[in-house]
């Protein structure tokens, strides 16, 4: 890896990597699959070709689960405490990053929206929502 090398980890820090850019593509994936598989409105992913990506640790505790009717499809996570981490394509050529993995900056900002017109029908737009710099105080019940 180079100087520019970027750590990522899972929640409980079991597993651990690093990626070095030019990265393939880095965007948001709106996809009922990658909504499913994060529990979020989209998927914030980096790919990167293999020799940009190597564990620092943990790579026997990551695991990956491939939907068998997909030809591209899968997801990666940490099978201590549940995490997405990353995952080496099938044709074994590539790692998928989540970027909420990452420790560091990537240095780059994702570029576009794909599965548009997939994405769930109540995702609202981030930047249309108030913004708080800690939790927001919950409602009181009536």
């Amino acid at each position: 890896m180079t100087a520019t090398a970027i750590k990522g980890s899972c929640l409980c820090g079991a597993v651990s990597f690093e990626i070095s850019p030019p990265y393939l593509f880095f965007h948001y994936c709106h996809c009922s699959r990658c909504r499913k598989a994060h529990g979020t409105p989209f998927a914030s992913n980096i790919l990167v070709r293999g020799e940009q990506f190597r564990w620092l640790g943990g790579e026997e505790v990551a695991r990956r689960w491939e939907l068998p009717s997909a030809a591209r499809f899968c997801t990666g996570f940490c099978s201590v405490c549940g995490s997405p981490v990353p995952w080496r394509s099938r044709d074994g050529k590539a790692f998928l990053v989540p970027a909420g993995s990452l420790d560091d900056d990537p240095g780059a900002r994702p570029v576009n929206n794909i599965f548009w017109a997939s994405r769930a029908t109540w995702e609202v737009a981030v930047g249309d929502l108030p913004t708080f710099a800690e939790g927001a105080r919950r409602p009181e019940a009536p």
